[in-house]
């Protein structure tokens, strides 16, 4: 019979050894949005595994035990995952709306290009910047359903939010500089 430590010691290598693996695993399964992150679905996963009672049963295929367990959480998150919308008009009319946010004060003239610059800046966020904009200001989760899906504190994730903001106003804030030159 296989000791804690010992089986600890083997999940521990097998996770540094298929880290790579498992990522690509996950991200074949689905695509990234806030709640889908590899990383984050690896991690709790692991997390999870280590922290499993002392008398439960010992993992004799670790390999598939691990790789059910990351398929049962990607099931979990697809089961709670919100509708994406898809309705063209109503996804313009978001994007507007987000982006009057940056353009109250200015004016009118060139609203679409700066919508556009939006969008781009958006793209070139850190990964956890831009999947908080998307989540709350597009997806319509609130701060409560992100921290009991990802585990972290609404703080963070308000926090996270104004920081993107604020990156995106800078961007911007440029952008608005330079079409007034």
């Amino acid at each position: 019979m296989v000791s804690r430590k010992q089986q600890n010691n083997n999940l521990t290598n097998f996770f540094e050894e298929e880290y790579n693996s498992l990522k690509s695993y996950v991200r074949s399964k689905i695509s990234h949005t806030v709640e889908s992150d590899a990383e984050d679905i690896i991690q709790e996963v692991a997390l999870r595994i280590f922290s499993r009672p002392i008398d439960a049963l010992p993992i004799n295929n670790i390999g598939g035990f691990v790789y059910n367990a990351i398929k049962n959480k990607i099931i979990d998150i697809m089961r709670v995952k919100k509708e994406r919308i898809h309705d063209e008009g109503y996804l313009e009319f978001l994007w507007t709306e987000f982006a009057e946010m940056f353009y109250e004060d200015c004016s009118e003239e060139y609203p679409d290009q700066l919508k556009e610059k939006l969008k781009i800046a958006i793209e070139e966020l850190k990964p956890f910047y831009k999947d908080i904009i998307i989540a709350v200001d597009f997806e319509g989760y609130t701060y409560k359903e992100i921290s009991e899906q990802t585990g972290i504190s609404t703080g963070t994730l308000m926090s996270r939010r104004h920081r993107a903001i604020s990156l995106l106003l800078k961007e911007l804030e440029s952008f608005k500089n330079i079409k007034t030159k």
